[in-house]
């Protein structure tokens, strides 16, 4: 069995890490797709500084499958991210990750369409198969594999993930194909887990590592790992919805974190950005109002004209609002707002 791989200069900027925005869907009011604005947001990410996008993702909502819209997006903005790299010769190339969801037909046929469209691997999200064993998630993936290099994905139970043990981790890190691995648990003793199951696959350093805890972004970036054989196991950097908002000052902090190591300084940032976060995800209402607050941040900032989800019943939650006032108050360090006056109506144009 053979297995697609990575160019050189791409599985190097992979291995290198950085921020990677899981990207948003920008709609008009009438729920269609705004392309203006959907350009617009990859254009912020590339000239804030990360390292690539993820699209077709959770915060792109999973629903563009449903009314024709998984096509477009990735084409979008994988011509946006294609004019971006003319632009910038010599430079690093900017990793471009695909979602990719569903039972193997649907996973396959969506792994074969990101190919087509020049992105490099697939997150794989296994949200959609809540009742296959551990044997059937890990043959399912190693077909996918035989179609795009892959990111492992440890989706929340709260928006569709279910718990995957260590001996998963284990038996996932050894496919050849799994090149990387975003952790999203939002569970400490679940990454942990995870952790150990790189760690006894032997692959620990082929492997990289993004976190995907929104609640817990800055202490997964500064923490060593030492969780089994081989090297202690870092994170890179992180693939994060709340990545996709404020991105330039998620650059600067990860750039921060990189140098400074584990200062109190950073880490009381670290607990300011998960108060953001909860305001963001609302977690009051058990995530219900993500994406909407998310469009919410990128709204105040003119990057977005609103707030619509595909989904009508997909909005703010009551008092979401008022919460992401209060953070927006105070933690206005946080955010990167300047940047984004100077250069919206460039990204936009």
């Amino acid at each position: 069995m053979s297995f697609p791989t990575l160019s050189p200069r791409v599985a190097a900027a992979l291995a290198a890490g950085g921020v990677i925005p899981a990207h948003p869907l920008a709609l008009t009011a009438e729920r269609r797709l705004d392309e203006r604005r959907q350009r617009g947001l990859t254009r912020y990410y590339v000239d804030a500084g990360a390292s690539g996008v993820a699209v077709g993702v959770h915060t792109t909502q999973f629903a563009i499958r449903d009314v024709g819209l998984l096509q477009p997006v990735l084409a979008l903005a994988a011509d946006t991210l294609d004019a971006a790299e003319a632009a910038r010769p010599g430079r690093a190339p900017l990793v471009r990750i695909a979602g990719i969801c569903g039972a193997t037909a649907q996973a396959l046929g969506e792994a074969r369409l990101a190919r087509e469209l020049r992105y490099h691997l697939g997150l794989l999200s296994l949200g959609g198969l809540p009742e296959a064993s551990d044997d059937a998630l890990i043959q399912h993936a190693r077909a996918v594999a035989e179609v795009l290099p892959l990111m492992g994905f440890y989706l929340q139970p709260a928006v569709g993930g279910r718990p995957l043990g260590r001996d998963f981790w284990r038996r996932l890190a050894e496919i050849p194909g799994v090149v990387a691995l975003k952790l999203a648990p939002f569970d400490r003793y679940r990454t942990l887990e995870a952790l150990q199951g790189v760690a006894a696959s032997g692959r620990g350093a082929d492997i990289a590592l993004y976190t995907g805890n929104d609640d817990n972004i800055v202490p997964d970036l500064l923490t060593s790992f030492a969780v089994g054989p081989g090297a202690p196991l870092r994170f890179v950097g992180g693939l994060l919805g709340q990545w996709a908002v404020w991105t330039r000052a998620a650059v600067a902090l990860l750039a921060h974190a990189r140098s400074a190591g584990p200062t109190p300084e950073l880490l009381a940032t670290g607990a300011q950005l998960t108060d953001a976060n909860a305001a963001l995800f609302d977690v009051a209402h058990g995530f219900r109002g993500c994406i909407a607050g998310i469009h919410e941040a990128l709204r105040r900032q003119g990057l977005l004209a609103g707030t619509w989800c595909l989904d009508p019943d997909e909005q703010l939650s009551p008092g979401q609002r008022a919460e992401i006032d209060r953070v927006w108050a105070a933690y206005p360090w946080l955010r990167d707002d300047d940047f984004v006056a100077a250069h919206r109506d460039h990204w936009l144009g």
